[in-house]
């Protein structure tokens, strides 16, 4: 399925009459409070938080931040928020190991009234009984900006929606994310200096990285410091280019013709791998790719002193990879075709529009609290939209001085109130950022001026442009993050998917960095090798699910 035809029959599915309990029977009608939206965009003064309870509601929660993010108790919007819903909040704040912690929690079952990132689907199976069914309040209208959300967007509901009509855990949303995390960047600086032109294929990057290796570029007179090509992980951005559809790929897991597939087990895979192998031989990829941690990539990209180290990588934003002394010499490169005589249609890149836009399970209720009114409350208002932009930025208001209110329905990310802080850094530290409990509409994409680092993410994206909007009309989209699946069917695939994995990788990185290994020779018996470790019956469960899904658009 074509992924606009996917999102119209999502959306025509969802909103006809007598529609699936998952999606339909919501009363939206009731406005979002205008106390919270407004009271979080002051400047703290007493009379912007004042609120009709005299004696406020007492309630505990938990976050699994991130180790940027400051006390939440300092961020003056989220004081603001509990203000004008009058609650106070007892915050535990979590910045490591939470997966292991949380097992240890919530097995003695006392947890906190809300779980704000601490949550995944699995936990409401394995955990029956512990958390609070949502749906009830939403449906009887005490959740309206949650309502709201759903009404725009009903595949939201069915996400965060099991088997017997229960949600336990909020999702979130956001308009004004790019369609895929990563693009290419090549320094233009080093093609100047060697005078070479920019390539269009992958035959020519590679003679490109071969000038990089012997030539000196960055000037420095040392042809032994430069690093022709970085990644970290998989370059699965890469592979795309090979022809692999990777239309919200989950896992390896993709759709084609109707069928899920995993690209570890394809044969454009293998021929990927063999390029690859060869860059790896000749040493065009830094011999520790396999090795470093993110750490040492990120500061290998920012150079030293000026003079740059690294040719070709693949980042997020140029800022955040490249730092402030080298970034101004990258530039990012479109898809690029294997060979001259490639077919472009064939090419492609990583598409991920829906996690790039949406998380499931962000926030989560105690079936054991107290006071169920209030906490709802609060909830439902982390997805007004005005409250959301803060959740993701941070404040609007004189303490925070994250985001400007521009008095006309508009707003603007600032920069850095410390100078010496990116914008990146910033979001990080003063906000429960991305995978948070938000709604940011899609009108506010028109609304929201982005900081200097989101305005760079979306120029620095316009050369792949062209391949993602073809992406859109002519491949399958894989819903990974809307496909719901049983408990049973969770439990195979994640005891299956651990034995692929160790297959997968080791291989993978035997083949890149061992030249002698035969990747052709080896090809099939690793193939059936991945088949037999449990891929037969992941495919078969994703398979079930993906067609299961599509059904309940229908």
């Amino acid at each position: 399925m074509k992924l606009k035809k996917w999102i119209s029959i999502v959306l025509a599915g969802c909103m006809a009459a007598g529609c699936l309990a998952g999606c339909g029977g919501t009363d939206t009608s009731s406005p979002k409070s205008p106390t919270a939206s407004e009271a979080v965009s002051e400047a703290g003064s007493e009379e912007s938080v004042q609120n009709t309870n005299t004696e406020k509601v007492n309630l505990t929660a938990l976050i699994s931040k991130h180790s940027l993010t400051r006390d939440v108790n300092e961020m003056e919007w989220l004081t603001l928020l509990e203000d004008a819903n009058g609650v106070e909040i007892e915050w535990q704040q979590i910045t490591a190991d939470w997966d292991q912690k949380k097992s240890v929690m919530f097995a003695g079952g006392d947890i906190p009234d809300i779980l704000v990132k601490a949550t995944s689907t699995t936990d409401f199976a394995t955990y029956n009984g512990l958390f609070e069914n949502l749906a009830p309040y939403i449906d009887a209208g005490d959740m309206p900006n949650v309502a709201k959300m759903f009404e725009d967007h009903p595949e939201l509901r069915v996400l965060c929606t099991d088997e017997k009509g229960a949600i336990y855990g909020l999702p979130n949303y956001r308009s004004i994310w790019p369609k895929t995390n990563r693009v290419l960047y090549i320094n233009q600086t080093w093609l100047d200096n060697l005078g070479l032109e920019m390539p269009t294929t992958m035959d020519e990057l590679k003679e490109v990285l071969i000038a990089f290796r012997d030539g000196d570029p960055n000037g420095n007179g040392d042809t032994t410091d430069e690093i022709p090509l970085d990644f970290n992980g998989f370059p699965t951005y890469m592979l795309a280019c090979f022809g692999v559809p990777l239309m919200n790929e989950s896992s390896g897991y993709f759709v084609e013709d109707g069928q899920v597939k995993n690209y570890r087990v394809d044969d454009r895979y293998k021929t990927f791998m063999i390029w690859l192998q060869g860059l790896y031989s000749e040493g065009l990829i830094n011999e520790e790719v396999i090795t470093q941690d993110y750490s040492k990539f990120q500061s290998l990209a920012r150079g030293e002193g000026g003079v740059a180290k690294v040719g070709v990588t693949l980042g997020w934003e140029s800022g955040d990879r490249f730092g402030t002394e080298v970034a101004d010499q990258y530039v990012s490169l479109p898809a690029l075709k294997p060979h001259e005589d490639s077919d472009e249609n064939e090419v492609y890149w990583g598409y991920y529009a829906d996690t790039q836009s949406v998380n499931a399970a962000t926030v989560a209720l105690s079936a054991n609290c107290a006071d169920k009114e209030a906490a709802v409350r609060f909830i439902d208002s982390f997805y007004d939209e005005v409250v959301s932009i803060q959740v993701l930025f941070g404040g609007m208001n004189d303490v925070d001085k994250c985001i400007q209110d521009n008095g006309d329905g508009t707003y603007t990310v600032l920069p850095p109130a410390d100078p010496s802080i990116d914008p990146g850094t910033w979001k990080w530290t003063n906000s429960f950022a991305d995978y948070s409990p938000y709604y940011i509409p899609d009108d506010m994409a028109d609304r929201l001026t982005l900081g200097e680092d989101m305005q760079r993410v979306v120029k620095e994206r316009e050369p792949l442009q062209e391949t993602l909007e073809r992406m859109e009309e002519t491949c399958e989209s894989y819903p990974a993050t809307f496909i719901n699946y049983t408990t049973d069917e969770n439990s195979e695939l994640a005891m299956t998917q651990a034995n692929i994995n160790n297959i997968v990788d080791q291989t993978y990185a035997a083949w890149l960095t061992d030249s002698s290994r035969d990747i052709e020779a080896e090809w099939d018996s690793y193939v059936q090798s991945v088949y037999d470790s449990g891929l037969t019956q992941n495919l078969e469960i994703r398979q079930t699910a993906y067609e299961r899904y599509l059904g309940s658009m229908e």
